[in-house]
């Protein structure tokens, strides 16, 4: 379990100590930005929270008229940002993680904001769905909340959304993120200050029929002889008790983790704020700047989904996306190994259901597969420079380029993008979703051009390198099991800088097989590939020994 340990900014080593690692997560949320500043102590593995910061920027605050997001909203979030990395600095960060959410992601402009942001400041965002969203805010509440094996419903409600969360001690059994959340629901369903009775019991009457659909999921998921604990997270619900705790306990716990809520409580909460207009409801004691706005929005959809849950009483935890950000960077950069493992293979294991899902043919998917990563391997350092990293999204995209002959076998590389750019792979950015489905997208027929619009909706130079050298190399993958019998077992490459060869000694499963068609249509497709790296590609079977793995 990963260490609960609040400290202050005051104390923030000058000294640090070289076996630990500061790095700060940002969450740009449809309300709020939200930083967290953490010492990671690789050899527990644990982290610490060393400082907070928060502000509220209102980025689902849209253009009525476009849905965009609005000028001088993005302008605000980007000095936010710009405050947050001074302060990750201040307190030695070696990097920052940001993500994005509901707004950002259904914002017509949300992918140039970004873009925005890296240009004048230089920080690079990652724009989460929904799932993904859930599926971190799941491992933040895992590394501060003890769950003793026991099921655990963890609801988030944000500005923009709320996700609803089944998950035990080892895995996540239900993630759903519905669009639901306080701010939209006040800006697009509230004209009245306070509420009258026809807009609230619209409001509540919408919310619960939004709710409906996460929640039978997450009831399916749950077994016979088990009562799940209730868990929530985010501003609405810490606002709530917070309220609730100086009107009852007469002041805060130092700590809010833990606190409890029973349905009771959040339905005289209702009650009360709904009577009241936006002026009285900033009055309330505890109630934090600008909450007064959304929170009754926020608390209907409390009281709704524990109605429809049938469950007494909610426990809050003080950690979420944020710190669900920190542990995926944990898992990612191989600092949790022993504990929650299963984690550490959350992008293999749902690249493989995706392509169980679409009839992938896994044991030509993994031939071609072998072929690329090995290809990928034997080029590194010598035509490229790519890590780990884009090994991987390399992998994801070999295992699924050929999904596509799901919907059709006419131009399947077309659908295989569009099925992996829609199929919600966890464990990814937006970003990297969108190279893995082009590097599928282009292992056959054109190469990469401008004018696809798919292409273009990659925003960095980078990242269309990657896409265009990957996709070169998985061609030649292809290629090499054209019969998909595995007539080939394996390759070995030799690149000579001094005539820019690149040679390719090709090793037969069988010593008979002249494996025409692969050289062929190796021969066929080598052009993308040479062009990409400068090479002169020569391809020669190897008649006389068949190579051993």
């Amino acid at each position: 379990m990963v260490s609960l340990v609040p400290t202050n900014w005051e104390s923030i080593p000058t000294q640090i100590d070289e076996q630990c690692r500061i790095i700060a997560a940002i969450d740009l949320g449809t309300n709020s930005l939200h930083m967290v500043v953490v010492r990671i102590e690789p050899t527990l593995p644990a982290f610490s929270i060393i400082g907070r910061e928060k502000e509220t920027v209102r980025l689902g605050d849209l253009d009525p008229e476009t849905g965009c997001l609005k000028p001088e909203v993005m302008e605000r979030a980007i000095s936010t940002l710009r405050r947050f990395q001074e302060v990750a600095k201040t307190g030695n960060a070696e990097t920052i993680i940001a993500v994005a959410t509901s707004a950002v992601r259904e914002a017509p402009n949300g992918q140039e904001f970004l873009q925005k942001i890296e240009a004048e400041i230089g920080l690079s965002v990652d724009l989460i769905s929904g799932q993904e969203e859930a599926r971190r805010i799941y491992l933040g509440v895992l590394s501060g909340m003890e769950f003793n094996n026991h099921p655990h419903i963890i609801i988030d409600i944000g500005g923009g959304s709320t996700e609803l969360i089944l998950g035990d001690s080892h895995e996540e059994r239900a993630l759903t993120s519905t669009k639901i959340g306080a701010v939209r629901l006040q800006r697009d369903l509230i004209t009245t200050d306070p509420v009258s009775n026809a807009e609230f019991q619209y409001m509540q009457a919408y919310i619960r029929g939004i709710l409906e659909r996460a929640v039978e999921e997450v009831r399916t998921n749950i077994r016979l002889d088990e009562q799940p604990r209730l868990v929530g997270t985010s501003g609405t619900i810490e606002t709530l008790a917070i309220v609730h705790a100086r009107e009852k306990l007469g002041s805060v716990p130092s700590t809010l983790n833990g606190y409890k809520l029973g349905l009771k409580d959040v339905r005289e909460l209702v009650n009360r704020l709904r009577k009241l207009n936006n002026s009285e409801r900033a009055m309330i004691p505890g109630m934090p700047d600008k909450r007064s706005e959304v929170i009754l929005a926020g608390a209907v959809v409390l009281q709704e989904a524990m109605t429809l849950l049938e469950l007494e009483s909610i426990t809050v935890c003080e950690r979420s996306l944020r710190e669900g950000v920190i542990v995926d960077w944990m898992l990612t950069h191989g600092l949790i190994e022993d504990r929650l493992r299963y984690q550490g293979s959350i992008r293999q294991r749902n690249v493989l259901r995706t392509a169980k899902k679409y009839h992938v043919n896994l044991e030509y998917s993994q031939r071609v597969t072998e072929f690329a990563i090995s290809l990928f391997d034997q080029t590194q350092r010598k035509l490229h420079n790519w890590g780990k990293e884009e090994r991987e999204l390399l992998w994801a995209a070999a295992t699924l380029h050929n999904c596509g002959h799901y919907i059709s076998h006419s131009a399947h590389h077309k659908h295989s993008y569009y099925l992996i750019r829609n199929g919600e792979l966890l464990g990814y950015t937006e970003t990297e979703i969108e190279i893995i489905a082009n590097i599928a997208r282009y292992h056959r027929k054109s190469p990469p051009k401008k004018k696809h619009e798919n292409y273009r909706l990659l925003l960095r130079k980078q990242h269309r390198q990657i896409v265009n050298q990957l996709s070169a190399i998985l061609r030649l993958a292809v290629a090499l099991d054209r019969r998909q019998i595995g007539a080939i077992t394996q390759v070995q490459c030799e690149y000579r800088p001094e005539s820019k060869e690149f040679k390719m000694q090709i090793f037969p499963s069988r010593t008979d097989d002249d494996c025409a068609l692969e050289l062929w249509n190796l021969d066929y497709k080598k052009g993308v590939f040479e062009e990409e790296f400068g090479v002169k590609l020569v391809a020669n079977l190897e008649t006389s020994v068949v190579a051993t793995v």
